[in-house]
């Protein structure tokens, strides 16, 4: 089969797919390209974030004899497919859910101590000549309350790990059975940022959670911790942009709603003029949950066993859209 790889893929994976007899081509397109039909002749199409396939894009590459009859994101958000397009025009979606989970779990879990010992602030201030150890006291995590939004393999990992730290995991997800004994869950959002200080986000973006954290909802939260210590508001997100109203959350920051907030998703991308950057207590990465050379590796080998599959005309268990 020919294969368009247009953000990306591992070294290996590409050499296991060549020496399987398929051709692998490596090349970024804009918008315009895509809309113009480029990838119309290749069988399968490999994306990550940057590439976003439309309604309009695959319309544009399914007709007229079109060859393409899959789509794989190397990753797990397929917020930037059209679903919906791509089984009325009979493309498979397929994602690699599995994969980066340790990956982004770990870099969940490193936002959250960051933010709450204010490492990188202290190691920007250091860097500018200030030794800042009287502004620099932070507030532990033992004894607070984790609230996730959304309880899916990340969110788990990330609940394992804090409560080994000794932190009170709080849950709620709609589409989740409530039968762990040592989570609490709730029935509502509201409830959730009610009772929590610190809240991760791990929900996929739609219609239904797109600024479902916004200033109102962020307000809720108690500022105290059950231990009785005033810790402050603490939210990270490595899910997806757009879940967390930017504009409300930049206003939380200011006026001490929130003490601090990380986020490694962005409702525009690349964020870097967002003006969350000029705010202390903001943490930020550039989109990088996934970027680990092992989770790369892991990607590419899911990317992998998913062609395979679909070039014996099996369905794949990651499809999305059978």
């Amino acid at each position: 089969m020919r294969i368009a790889v247009t953000d990306g893929i591992d070294v290996d994976a590409k050499k296991d797919l060549q020496e399987s007899g398929h051709s692998v081509s490596e090349k970024h397109y804009s918008n315009d390209d895509l809309i113009d039909g480029c990838i119309s002749e290749y069988d399968v199409v490999i994306i990550r974030s940057a590439t976003k396939l439309t309604a309009d894009v695959i319309k544009a590459n399914t007709a007229n004899g079109s060859k393409l009859s899959m789509i794989i994101r190397a990753g797990v958000g397929v917020d930037n497919i059209d679903l919906s397009s791509a089984s009325e025009n009979s493309v498979l979606v397929c994602n690699t859910p599995s994969a980066s989970t340790n990956a982004v779990v770990e870099l969940t879990i490193g936002h959250l101590i960051s933010s709450c010992r204010k490492i990188c602030t202290g190691n920007k201030k250091m860097r500018d000549g200030v030794w800042a150890k009287k502004q620099l006291r932070g507030s532990e995590l033992r004894g607070k309350n984790l609230g996730l939004l959304g309880y899916g393999r990340i969110a788990k990992g990330v609940a394992e790990i804090a409560r080994s730290i000794g932190m009170k995991i709080h849950v709620y997800d709609p589409y989740v059975e409530s039968n762990e004994k040592d989570c609490v869950y709730h029935d509502s959002v509201e409830s959730l940022f009610s009772t929590c200080t610190h809240v991760s986000i791990h929900c996929f973006l739609s219609e239904e959670t797109r600024h479902l954290v916004d200033y109102d909802m962020i307000s809720l939260m108690p500022q105290k911790g059950d231990d009785g210590n005033l810790c402050g508001n603490h939210i990270v997100n490595c899910a997806r942009g757009g879940i967390i109203d930017e504009v409300g959350l930049y206003r939380a920051l200011t006026d001490g709603t929130l003490a601090t907030a990380s986020l490694d998703v962005f409702e525009v991308e690349p964020a870097i003029k967002s003006n969350l950057l000029q705010l202390e207590g903001f943490q930020a990465t550039p989109h990088i949950g996934a970027s680990t050379k092992e989770a790369q590796r892991r990607i590419g080998h899911e990317i992998v066993s998913i062609i395979r599959a679909h070039s014996k005309g099996e369905i794949p268990g990651s499809c999305l859209n059978k």
